[in-house]
């Protein structure tokens, strides 16, 4: 028992799954996984929560999946090139994927590990009871009060990334004699200042799973879960200005407000989630648990915004000492003198105290409020202000799993969804910073337009609106998605074959419901939209050959379809209801062999894989250079292809040391030549017809091989330590379509093939090795109380200057493409992460 309940420890560490540990135990009861925290650029540009799902798959009992979640999972590695929307994510058998994005948000759950602890991960086209999938799995969190042990488990956490303290505990009461099980779970993760300058982090979690068992048949029970957190976000930005800041983890977003940082984008979120289930066993082989849930709550990010004033922005080009013209009374050695000051970085960084000074001296009137002539308005008018970017949620759902055993070769699983989702998507004014007001009509509008235009207007039904802290701007709109899912699984088990096979149906319709009238849209702004709806399927089925108890074979196929996501189907959602032409369901193949060995010494995987999506849909906005305006940039008819190799060994050398052996070689890139529309947001011009050369080019902004090689150790003195070279390599920047057309090449004749192919080529980053280690001890005391201690180092060799991914700047100038410098982001320098826990 002793070497048992150290395994279980040491497994958990890294997310690890030892062969010495036996199918009888329960590994996820003492599972302790070391949260991945990273921040992707996804997170870094949009207003969107965090997304990592990496710390989702530590607990798999698949070396390589669980690798990849931990170890790989820093450099943000997707397992097959695939993103989170195209892996489902369960709690309790309810999807949680965002209805808007497809996405899964982690940070809805953040801080509650031990709560969601027990997990059933399924990757790849794999059989699952609770949800029919996409190409990258399912992952179900079991949250279910009785599934829970009796005990109380306190944890603290030291480390300086994201977050530099973590507390967490957990009371579960087991199953009680009068039928009664109650699990109650709690964390709090904060830290002045992350591992970047001017970021904080401020991240409360609690969870709540009461579960009353009536008869042997009937049980009913309510989860209650929540994670409020605030974080102040970190940018990426061009090389230059990581030169000359001297790190490549500069942050543009922060900057000094009387003396104290003070960060302009901060995202806040807390979305609960109600789930009422309804446990019916019939019989001892069939099983019915019927779900309705309901979640709401706030969302958002905050963002500097401005008017009538220059960009200030530290490391917007024309403040960066490159810009070789004067630029808002500055020259450009005046800007080199400003960036080389080591001793002052206030030029450097956002310059609060200079808003505030300006926002309190700009005397302005606004005419006829509210379109009444005669009522005017004097005031400071805010050049400044900080917005909150909103993205609030209502859903409702109920959710039906149902399960048989047919007999003792055949199992029957199949489940419905159905579920109604309101993301209301809309600007308030945060902090007018000094001033008395400031001003809801479209600044790039103005440009284009006189200055009584109504097309200025944001809001045509409340024109020359006088906007306080508090009020709604800029835009304010409904996300109407209804989502109904059915899904049907038969599993066949057999002494030398297993096999399974599962169809899906699905339907989906979304609408835009407009709750002001743009002035440029005056038609098709306002009111219910016109609705979308998509009837999809889905066929998957796979069969493992078991050559021996050792040896086995596996194969899986599928083919799906998949409606557009709400977030690409509009061409530019916050102003209006058109929809992209040619709108239409993805379809999905994907196909995997597999050679899965098991011994007591050794566990090893390897798989051949390959996945094609089509008709992909893809959806940016920008501020196009050219056309001096703000823009929308879609692309249909995207397709990619993705195929490589996963290997994953796991193999004990002696009865203390194991060696671990991870590789992933993959290939992700476009394979077809979409069509592109621009459509110029100020006049709805649109730019159609426009043939991307996309196809051959790379999947970028991540690495496509990476490579683990470590040791573990472990006594039957609870020691335990270890450490992992690893690898990556085959890593591409995030294109920007746009310089991959026949428009951007134009103006280059033939003979200037420097030039052409400065605007076509893709960048490829240099390849980089990084060590982690750990070490541990864990005690028992008296058979009743558990105590762990662990401490683990990542990128031990503190290497700061790898950079694993970016992308291209949408605004570009083909005349001169050194003006918009790509982007990039790095992997952050030495961590460490100290974790103690006590159980009884």
């Amino acid at each position: 028992m002793k070497h048992i309940y150290f395994t279980l420890f040491f497994t958990s560490l890294l997310g690890f799954t030892l062969a010495q540990v036996t199918d009888t135990l329960s590994v996820k009861e003492d599972e302790e996984n070391i949260p991945q925290i990273t921040v992707f650029a996804e997170d870094l540009e949009s207003d969107d929560q965090a997304q990592d799902i990496g710390g989702l798959l530590q607990s798999s009992r698949d070396i390589f999946v669980s690798t990849a979640g931990y170890v790989f999972g820093q450099t943000r590695f997707k397992i097959r090139g695939y993103n989170s929307e195209n892996t489902s994510v369960l709690i309790n058998g309810v999807q949680v994927n965002d209805f808007v994005t497809g996405r899964a948000y982690w940070s809805s759950w953040g801080g509650l590990n031990d709560a969601t602890r027990s997990k059933e991960i399924e990757t790849g086209i794999a059989s699952s009871n609770f949800a029919f999938g996409g190409v990258g799995g399912v992952t179900n969190m079991i949250t279910r009060a009785s599934s829970f042990r009796k005990q109380i488990k306190l944890t603290y956490s030291l480390t300086n990334r994201s977050y530099r303290n973590r507390l967490m505990f957990l009371y579960s009461t087991g199953m009680m004699e009068n039928g009664w099980a109650i699990v109650a779970s709690g964390s709090r993760r904060w830290a002045n200042e992350g591992y970047v300058d001017g970021t904080f982090y401020d991240a409360w979690g609690y969870f709540l799973s009461v579960e009353k068992k009536f008869s042997k048949q009937h049980s009913l029970g309510l989860i209650i879960y929540g994670s409020p957190n605030k974080r102040g976000r970190n940018g990426v930005s061009v090389q230059e200005a990581y030169d000359f800041a001297e790190t490549n983890y500069y942050n543009p977003y922060w900057g000094y407000q009387n003396g104290e940082k003070r960060n302009s984008r901060v995202g806040n979120y807390h979305q609960p989630m109600f789930m009422l289930s309804h446990y019916w066993t019939i019989d001892k082989k069939t099983s019915l648990t019927s779900t309705v849930y309901y979640s709401f709550g706030r969302g958002g990010s905050t963002a500097l915004d401005w008017y009538d004033v220059a960009d200030p922005r530290p490391d917007y080009y024309r403040n960066l000492p490159s810009y070789d013209r004067d630029f808002n009374g500055l020259t450009p050695e005046d800007r080199l003198d400003f960036w080389e000051d080591e001793d002052d970085d206030t030029y450097r960084q956002l310059d609060f105290d200079h808003f505030y000074f300006i926002n309190r001296k700009n005397l302005y009137t606004i005419y006829d409020v509210g379109g009444v002539e005669g009522q005017n308005h004097t005031g400071m008018l805010s050049n400044y202000i900080i917005e909150d970017r909103r993205n609030d949620k209502n859903q409702i759902g109920a959710n039906f799993n149902f399960k048989k055993e047919l007999n003792d070769h055949i199992t029957l699983s199949s489940g419905l969804n159905l579920s109604w989702f309101k993301g209301n998507k809309f600007k308030v004014v945060k902090d007018l910073m000094g001033g008395d007001f400031y001003l809801s009509i479209d600044k790039y509008a103005e440009r284009d337009f006189p200055v009584n235009s109504p097309e200025i207007q944001n809001d045509l039904n409340n024109p020359n609106q006088v906007i306080m802290e508090g009020d709604k701007f800029g835009y304010d709109y409904t996300a109407n998605i209804n989502k109904y899912n059915f899904f049907v699984q038969s599993d066949f088990s057999y002494s030398k074959v297993d096999f399974f096979v599962a169809g899906m149906l699905s339907y989906d319709e979304f609408w835009r419901t407009g709750h002001m009238r743009n002035g440029k849209f005056p038609d098709n702004s306002y009111g219910d939209s016109e609705k979308q709806k998509f009837t999809n399927y889905g066929l998957k089925g796979g069969a493992t050959y078991k050559i021996t108890g050792r040896h086995l074979i596996d194969l899986n196929a599928m083919y799906m379809t998949r409606a557009p996501f709400f977030r690409t189907a509009y061409i530019s959602d916050r102003t209006r209801d058109q929809v992209v032409d040619n709108l239409t369901n993805e379809k999905i193949f994907s196909a995997d062999l597999s050679y899965i060995y098991r011994s007591p010494y050794l566990k090893a995987r390897a798989t051949a894989y390959y996945t094609k999506f089509v008709d992909q849909v893809y959806s940016r906005s920008f501020y196009h250079e050219v056309l001096r305006s703000f823009v929308n940039y879609q692309m249909v008819g995207v397709d990619k292809v993705h195929y490589g190799v996963e290997v994953g060994l796991d193999g004990k050398i002696t009865q203390n040391f194991s060696l671990i052996g991870v590789l992933a070689i993959g290939e992700y890139y476009y394979d077809s030549r979409p069509t592109s529309t621009i459509s110029v947001d100020n006049n709805a011009m649109v730019l159609s017809n426009r043939t991307v050369y996309l196809k051959n080019y790379k999947v970028g902004g991540f690495p496509q091989t990476a490579v683990s090689v470590g040791v573990k150790y472990f006594s039957s003195d609870y020691i335990y330590g270890g450490a992992s070279i690893n690898y990556y390599d085959n890593i591409y920047i995030d294109i920007n379509p746009d310089r991959r057309s026949a428009e951007a090449v134009s103006n280059y004749a033939p003979d200037y093939p420097k030039d052409r192919e400065e605007i076509l080529e893709q960048q490829q980053f240099d390849p980089a090795f990084t060590i982690d280690a750990y070490i541990g001890k864990s005690f028992r005391i008296d058979y009743k109380y558990f105590i762990s201690v662990n401490f683990s180092v990542n990128n031990i060799l503190n290497n700061q200057d790898f950079a694993f991914g970016g992308f291209e700047q949408y605004r570009y100038d083909p005349f001169e493409m050194d003006k918009f410098p790509s982007k990039y982001f790095y992997l952050y320098g030495r961590q460490y992460y100290l974790n103690i826990n006590f159980r009884f």
